[in-house]
């Protein structure tokens, strides 16, 4: 078992503002915070979803010069801020240890408002007309060269497209260069927006929660009544390093990663969700061996369920197949407050790891029996020692984190 990594920071941004204080409140509170999507344009149907989970107005003040925003995609604003949060919470400043400093970001879209612009640009007005500087900014991999820019990191910079499975596979990709000795220090994490274009889209393809009976949308995750996710935007950024580094400038960790892994589902179509839950539970199960740990180890699941019909479905058949028919620890699935994309699983997870409480979750009375996984209803829980992070991604992906409690 190798050294743990450690993760001294967490910046984030969604919903519940800016910052992991308002996040731990939203999770506690274990209400959903969305807002109406902006239907002007004419891209949503009739009778479809109407709610997301969007960042409110005015969240870079202090994190962001006007002069940096005026080039930056919505994305890339929103992943250089988180990165300025996490390197505060982590008692650092720009720029320090450069050289040593990598960078590894997941996004499902990209800058969706840059790509849309362009488009539009060379579809009404032709080829000629695409302006270099949205096409910088509409590529996937803007948001991680950015916060190597405006931070000055220097080492190498990655970008991670695997939908849902992304986070965490950014989250283990980082601390694979801490281990390999090829980075001091990573910003890891996930980044997208959610623009009108994109939610109707979405919703078009069903991917959305409904309106029940009162108009409510709710994601209800494992849920019988589950129809659909919310939709989500924001950033979460990590800062993670090795033992000797934090040892080395006296700082302090907020939790351990023990261990990560990933698997693939060769059953699924390439924008759904397959039925080989048998080889994503055995690559759940290695990845839990990596740390010397078992199934019967696991204090918490944060659960990557989101109230997708068939991908919750999946994730509950990989746990209960890990599990082999022995009782689940206590699951969480803070998707249903924080939305589907944007980083909120990720920053649920360190904050669950680091003692803060999961909360109830939404819907959590209305199980379905045919999946079996009752939710934290908001009961005291003990601050778990080991925390396993699952998120599964429609078109086979499948990535897993374990987490420890921070030392020192």
């Amino acid at each position: 078992m190798s050294p743990p990594i450690l993760i001294t920071g967490v910046g984030t941004l969604g919903a519940w503002g800016g910052g992991s204080q308002g996040l731990a409140a939203a999770l506690a509170a274990g209400v959903p915070l969305t807002s109406e999507v902006d239907r002007s344009a004419g891209y949503h149907r009739s009778g479809g979803a109407r709610r997301a989970c969007l960042v409110p107005a005015g969240q870079f003040t202090g994190w962001l010069s006007t002069a940096e925003s005026r080039r930056m995609s919505p994305p890339s604003k929103l992943a250089v801020a988180a990165s300025r949060m996490a390197l505060r919470c982590a008692g650092l400043t720009d720029g320090e240890e450069e050289e040593g400093t990598a960078v590894v970001i997941a996004t499902a879209f990209g800058a969706s408002t840059n790509t849309e612009i362009l488009l539009k640009q060379i579809l009404f007005e032709g080829p000629e007309s695409a302006s270099p500087s949205l096409f910088m900014e509409s590529v996937a991999n803007a948001p991680a060269a950015q916060i190597a820019i405006a931070l000055k990191a220097r080492g190498s910079s990655l970008t991670v497209c695997q939908r849902e499975a992304g986070p965490l596979l950014a989250l283990g990709t980082g601390a694979a260069e801490i281990a390999a000795g090829r980075a001091r220090r990573v910003l890891a994490g996930s980044v997208d927006e959610m623009i009108p274009l994109l939610h109707a889209l979405l919703d078009r393809f069903g991917a959305l929660a409904r309106g029940g009976p009162e108009g409510e949308e709710l994601a209800l995750p494992f849920g019988r009544q589950r129809n659909g996710f919310l939709a989500g935007e924001g950033a979460t950024v990590l800062v993670l390093e090795s033992a000797a580094s934090v040892a080395g400038r006296g700082g302090r960790a907020l939790a351990r990663v023990l261990a990560w892994g990933s698997g693939f589902d060769p059953t699924a179509p390439p924008s759904g969700w397959g039925i080989g839950h048998q080889a994503l539970a055995r690559g759940l199960r290695r990845t839990l061996e990596r740390a010397g740990l078992g199934p019967a180890d696991v204090d918490l699941v944060v659960s990557g369920a989101s109230g997708a019909r068939d991908g919750d479905r999946l994730e509950a058949e990989v746990l209960r197949a890990a599990w082999q028919g022995a009782p689940l620890p206590p699951v969480a699935a803070p998707k249903a407050v924080t939305g589907e994309y944007g980083g909120g699983l990720l920053a649920s997870a360190v904050l669950a790891a680091a003692g803060s409480p999961p909360g109830p979750t939404p819907g959590c009375g209305f199980v379905d029996p045919e999946l079996g996984i009752a939710l934290c209803d908001g009961s005291p829980l003990p601050v778990p020692s080991v925390v396993l992070v699952t998120s599964l991604a429609a078109g086979g992906a499948g990535a897993w984190v374990v987490l420890g409690q921070g030392m020192g």
